[in-house]
């Protein structure tokens, strides 16, 4: 019944990443995609000057122009209609994701600041994008306060927020350009600016404010009273970001006339509510049951939970109803350092002899040290890494933390180096795993997506036997634009796609994969014994004695006397 109806009908998924955009357009009876297309941002990420020229004052900036997002909506969208023939009358629903926290300051009808003459030599009046991070003071300020007045909503982020999110980013906007942020009607996340481009009408996303902006469907923001406590005139924020909050999902409205011309689209065309990039991989990856958990390995990682029960979870990145899929609590933690953990090494400790080796088998780095590390007993090197060369995300929320290496010798190799770093990463799951199901979160089946699923099955296979647990290798390359497409189906609603709920359109769209990471018995009992070695350090470090030395470490990286 549901293929039938939705023969000859499709969806377009629209990814906004860090450097680009890419779409697919998605076959709604099969979840082929009939084509997709990607386009570059043209000012790309701007951390030394603005467009004009103007110098950024200091270190941490990570801005945009929000005009490269229109433009590059525009290309992808005509691009997969050109490439795939299809008409725009098959076309019945857009969705959208865009990383996040990225953050835009707008005048009361959406226009960015940094289209104003007089705001285009201002730093402030631009996109600040997710890693952006100039307002990691304002996060320590925020959540000393939050705790010491026991705001209970400062538990659904693990008693912690980060600096990359809206309410410390808005903080730094008011202190220091205040004119700037008075200006501002609208602070808004730039996944829900284009949206609203889109629908014509300013429309907000559960996602971005529940994950993003301390948001509950139940409760709201944080108090005007807590805002103001915390910086005088920020209790305006609320008002700046608007009320009316959509579940993932739901359709946020129709494709408006303006934006039906400029991207060959009928008026009207079902737009869903916008949802964060590495969220929207869940349904892409074919995960839409209560139990089931997402791993999206690149640079950095998320581990996402779909539940139909709300808890509280120490570490978490945060917890909202409908902020995944219609219907369930989403659930997210993760890690900062990954595939950046393993890139570190290659470009600073790989040796000489080891690189010449690679290029005269015709291999990469990363494919030679897979080689060499992949079966090897985990007892073969006696090393233990704490995997924080970025500071630690779930569960200890510390990012002044650093990045341990224990066992070294003069016999150590760089392979054993190699795979003490991945194994790391995989206690690192591990522990995110057992942090979900001791609070009553149970995690019945792991799926795994991003460059490292895709390409290191050496890798795979160590995070399989580290948590004792199968993996479903998914996704394939477009899993955010998948997942968005998927969204926009249920956007359109079950007349003109087919689907009548989530979990049915993600089992017949979302890419389930076929490749599958087992553990081993015997690695998996060695792992067992090594992770209590992890376990130890890093409780040491992370929440004993030897956090103040790390902490201590950390304010001499950042230019401080030694004390």
């Amino acid at each position: 019944m549901e293929r039938e109806q939705a023969a000859g009908r499709y969806t377009i998924g629209l990814d906004f990443g860090t450097l680009s955009a890419r779409a697919v357009l998605l076959r709604l009876s099969d979840g082929e995609i009939a084509a997709e297309e990607e386009a570059v941002y043209a000012h790309g990420v701007m951390e030394d000057s603005l467009p004009d020229g103007t110098a950024l004052p200091g270190t941490g900036w990570a801005l945009q122009d929000p005009a490269d997002y229109l433009d590059c909506l525009r290309d992808c969208v005509q691009g997969v209609m050109e490439k795939s023939g299809c008409s725009p009358e098959q076309v019945v629903g857009l969705g959208v994701d865009f990383t996040s926290c990225t953050l835009l300051p707008t005048e009361e009808d959406l226009t960015p600041l940094c289209c104003r003459e007089v705001y285009r030599s201002d730093p402030h009046a631009y996109v600040k994008l997710w890693k952006h991070h100039r307002a990691d003071g304002c996060a320590r300020r925020l959540n000393r306060l939050a705790a010491q007045r026991g705001e209970r909503w400062l538990s659904r982020y693990g008693g912690r927020i980060s600096g990359e999110w809206l309410l410390p980013k808005a903080m730094e906007l008011l202190e220091e350009a205040p004119a700037l942020y008075r200006a501002a009607g609208r602070i808004i996340e730039a996944g829900d600016w284009v949206v609203s481009k889109l629908c014509g009408t300013e429309r907000r996303s559960a996602c971005q404010a529940g994950y993003k902006a301390a948001w509950n469907a139940d409760t709201g923001y944080p108090s005007e009273d807590f805002l103001e406590a915390l910086a005088p005139g920020l209790g305006s924020l609320p008002r700046k970001l608007g009320q009316e909050i959509l579940p993932v999902g739901s359709r946020a409205g129709g494709l408006c006339e303006d934006m039906a011309g400029r991207l060959g689209l009928l008026p009207g065309t079902a737009v869903a509510a916008a949802v964060i990039d590495a969220h929207a991989s869940v349904p892409g990856c074919g995960v839409g049951e209560a139990g089931e958990l997402l791993m999206i390995l690149g640079t950095s990682s998320c581990h996402m939970l779909l539940s139909r029960q709300e808890r509280a979870a120490a570490g978490l990145c945060g917890c909202v109803r409908d902020g995944i899929l219609p219907g369930f609590f989403g659930y997210e933690a993760g890690q900062s350092c990954v595939g950046d953990h393993f890139a570190w090494f290659m470009e600073n400790c790989l040796p000489a002899r080891y690189e010449r080796e690679a290029a005269e088998r015709g291999l990469s780095p990363y494919r030679l040290l897979g080689e060499k590390i992949a079966g090897r007993p985990p007892e073969a090197h006696g090393l233990t890494a704490l995997d924080w060369w970025g500071g630690v995300r779930s569960p200890l929320m510390d990012f002044s933390l650093s990045g341990l290496l224990a066992g070294l010798t003069l016999r150590t190799k760089p392979e054993d180096i190699y795979q003490a770093l991945v194994e790391a990463t995989a206690y690192g799951a591990r522990k995110i795993i057992e942090v979900y199901e001791t609070s009553g979160l149970p995690v019945s089946r792991i799926a795994a997506t991003g460059g490292i699923a895709a390409k290191d099955p050496a890798v795979m296979q160590i995070y399989a036997d580290v948590c004792g647990r199968e993996i479903r290798a998914a996704g394939g390359g477009q899993s955010g634009a998948r997942g968005s497409a998927i969204l926009a189906a249920l956007a359109a609603g079950p007349d003109l796609s087919g689907y009548e709920d989530a979990p049915s359109a993600v089992r017949a769209l979302g890419d389930r994969g076929e490749r599958f990471f087992r553990p081993d018995p015997a690695r998996a009992r060695s792992y067992d014994g090594l992770y209590k070695t992890y376990d130890a350090l890093y409780t040491h470090f992370g929440e004993g004695p030897g956090a103040e030395q790390l902490h201590r470490l950390h304010r001499i990286q950042q230019g401080a006397a030694v004390d």
